[in-house]
């Protein structure tokens, strides 16, 4: 009898009765019960977490900057609540506490009270950062923990995002503030190389004049000295004055004394001063008769001499003896003779070389007249014109002394104002130098002045003047500058989705092991009668695989119209995973003919293996090194990576590769179970009476 006969015959037994019944449609529908209900349990859950209580405590206290009031707890609770993520509850914080603790909330979410006010510090002098107070209890339920960790990091990453924003938005206002600024600054050295050009002229006529003032005063101290050593003359000028004015005063108090007997008698005084008028202008009446005669009384006086000396020299010197008694006397005639004419030839002289004083000599007479009769006129107060006269004299004196002192001070204010000028002229110079250092500084200033301006002009046009819009589109970017642009190739649309190509064999792999808890792996009536392996293996493998379809056929079904699962690929989906469900009943059945009862417990450890290791919810790579290492030799890793690539789209590399796979264990397991079918024909002891029986 051939294979699929043998497998027919092997389906008729559950026609026979309604429990038989019953069991066909329990196997039929263990698949749907283990696929359905687990990704039904697990098709959206992030969908529900609204329902997921939450404890929220906003002890926040809010912030006041600048005038404008911060309450950012407040916010942050209105955005939560909006965002439904959580069934938010906000309560105190021992309420919180005490929840969290019980199991009345899975988490916490607390603002402290100084939420705000670290918040608007950003922009303080003593910047601090906010914390946002997350608590979890892990025996409420760990995976709400993990859940709640990536929506408080959006959380946190929203309100950080606020915050800098409002730090970057006063960031841009002091760059606008720093461009007025700076725009003034440069107006400002525009003005200061302005003002620092006139300074340079100005420093240069100072430079210049303190030039010629270093000149001058050269020229000064020169001077000084020649006064210097003027005064030192005139200092003894002065002295010497000085004592002729004591001499004078000393003179006139003299004169004084022997005048004032003089004037005690003013009638006298006023008639020999009418003498010496009228004397005054008798010899000015006979002053020409006198210039007449002076030459003739020369002659005659010098004739008189020349006699008189005759005579002498006749009588008392021609050696007679014994001398005349007169010669004395004729001496003294001689001598006065002598005299008279040298006198007479003086006057005589005078007379002939005076000829152009003479009318100087009259008015000189007619002064003196007119003085003697004005002394005569003021006789009787010359008394009291002698005392006033030498009370001038005395005051002149005592004015002398005074100057000759004060010329003595003068001459030693100016040897120092000699040496203060000299002084002067070095400091004149050094000021001088200091000032041409001076103008080339300025020089150089008005250079850097002008490269300050431009620079800053320069400055003003790099530094950004933001408007009001430009600051928000510019802090929005800059407090969140890197956006997260994730692109799915393949997007699973929800948690269900990604989690069927691991929940579909595992439900395959559970409907092909209860199916050979009812149906036997080897058809006893094809074994008892001794027909071929191959024969016997495929009549115990071909019901299983018939069921195994039509398995595939109920639970896509209720996957697709029931949940909602899309596939990319529907048809060819279908037919992998009849390919799957006949190679999990090759296995199945291959463990359980070649191992009887304990057959079945291989076959469940097979599964905890396949589960462990396929990658069906992390990573292998992040698993412990001996899933790694088994990961590519069980079939349920590849069956993943195909439904993987035809659930949600892809390449179809891993699909093909997954169905060589697939078929290779397809086939070597049956392979198997022929052999085993073949050491089953034989009956010992131990089948007779198995150790183990299920």
């Amino acid at each position: 009898m051939r294979s699929p006969k043998l497998a027919a015959l092997e389906m008729k037994r559950f026609g026979r009765g309604k429990l038989p019944r019953a069991a066909l449609v329990s196997l039929l529908l263990l698949p749907l019960l283990y696929g359905a209900l687990y990704l039904w349990s697990f098709w959206d859950p992030y969908s529900r977490l609204d329902k997921v209580p939450v404890a929220l405590v906003n002890a926040d206290r809010g912030a006041t900057v600048d005038g404008e009031r911060v309450d950012a707890g407040d916010e942050i609770t209105r955005k939560l609540r909006d965002s439904k993520t959580f069934d938010w509850r906000e309560v105190s914080g021992k309420e919180a506490a005490e929840g969290l603790e019980n199991g009345t909330y899975y988490l916490s979410l607390t603002m402290p009270a100084d939420f705000s006010e670290k918040i608007a510090s950003s922009s303080g002098e003593d910047p601090a950062t906010g914390a946002l107070q997350v608590r979890t209890n892990d025996a409420n339920n760990y995976i709400v923990g993990s859940i709640s960790r990536t929506v408080f990091a959006e959380v946190r990453t929203a309100a950080s995002t606020d915050a800098s924003r409002g730090f970057l938005d006063k960031i841009f206002v002091s760059f606008s503030d720093l461009h007025d600024k700076t725009a003034e600054a440069a107006d400002g050295a525009d003005r200061l190389k302005d003002g620092a050009g006139k300074a340079q002229q100005g420093a240069k006529e100072l430079a210049d004049g303190l030039d010629t003032a270093q000149r001058k005063s050269g020229e000064l101290t020169g001077g000084l000295q020649k006064l210097d050593s003027a005064a030192g003359k005139l200092a003894a000028g002065t002295k010497d004055i000085a004592a002729g004015t004591q001499t004078l005063a000393d003179k006139v108090h003299g004169a004084a004394g022997k005048a004032r007997p003089f004037l005690t008698d003013p009638q006298r005084l006023a008639d020999t001063a009418e003498l010496v008028a009228d004397t005054a202008q008798t010899v000015k009446g006979h002053l020409d008769a006198f210039a007449r005669n002076a030459p003739a009384a020369a002659t005659v006086t010098q004739r008189v001499a020349t006699g008189a000396s005759d005579v002498y020299a006749r009588t008392c010197t021609g050696g007679a003896q014994p001398v005349p008694a007169a010669c004395p006397d004729l001496k003294k005639v001689k001598d006065d003779a002598a005299e008279a004419a040298g006198l007479a030839g003086g006057v005589s002289t005078v007379i002939k070389g005076a000829d152009g004083d003479l009318g100087t000599l009259r008015t000189h007479l007619t002064d003196l007249e007119r003085q003697a009769r004005d002394v005569a006129a003021k006789a009787p107060g010359l008394s009291a014109d002698l005392d006033a006269a030498v009370a001038k004299v005395d005051a002149l004196n005592a004015g002398a002394r005074q100057v000759a002192t004060g010329m003595a001070q003068l001459r030693t204010g100016l040897g120092s104002a000699s040496t203060g000028s000299a002084a002067l002229g070095q400091g004149v110079g050094k000021l001088g130098d200091g000032a041409h250092s001076l103008d080339g500084g300025i020089f150089k200033l008005v250079d850097g002045s002008g490269e300050l301006a431009g620079g800053l002009h320069e400055g003003v046009g790099k530094i950004p003047d933001y408007d009001q819009r430009q600051r928000e589109a510019r802090t929005q970017v800059m407090a969140d500058p890197v956006q997260l642009a994730s692109e799915s190739l393949h997007k699973a649309p929800n948690y269900g989705t990604g989690f069927a190509p691991y929940f579909i064999p595992l439900s395959l792999w559970v409907g092909a092991m209860v199916a050979y808890m009812l149906i036997a792996p080897l058809n006893r009536r094809a074994l008892a009668a001794g027909a071929s392996p191959w024969r016997v293996a495929l009549a115990g493998w071909l019901p299983v695989a018939g069921l195994g379809v039509l398995q595939v056929g109920a639970l896509m079904s209720v996957l697709h119209w029931g949940l909602g699962l899309e596939m990319a690929r529907p048809a060819l989906t279908v037919a992998f995973l009849a390919l799957v469900t006949g190679c999990f009943a090759s296995i199945v059945q291959w463990l359980n003919a070649k191992f009887g009862a304990a057959g079945r417990i291989l076959v469940l450890a097979v599964l905890m293996l396949q589960l462990t290791s396929a990658g069906g919810t992390y990573p292998v790579q992040t698993s412990p090194g001996f899933f790694n290492a088994v990961h590519p030799y069980l079939p349920m890793t590849y069956v993943v990576e195909g439904l993987r690539r035809l659930i949600t789209g892809g390449e179809l590399t891993p699909v093909w590769q997954g169905c060589a796979v697939l078929a290779a264990f397809t086939a070597g397991a049956l392979a198997l179970t022929a052999l085993a079918t073949r050491g089953k024909q034989v009956w010992t002891m131990d089948r007779l009476h198995p150790e183990l029986s299920l």
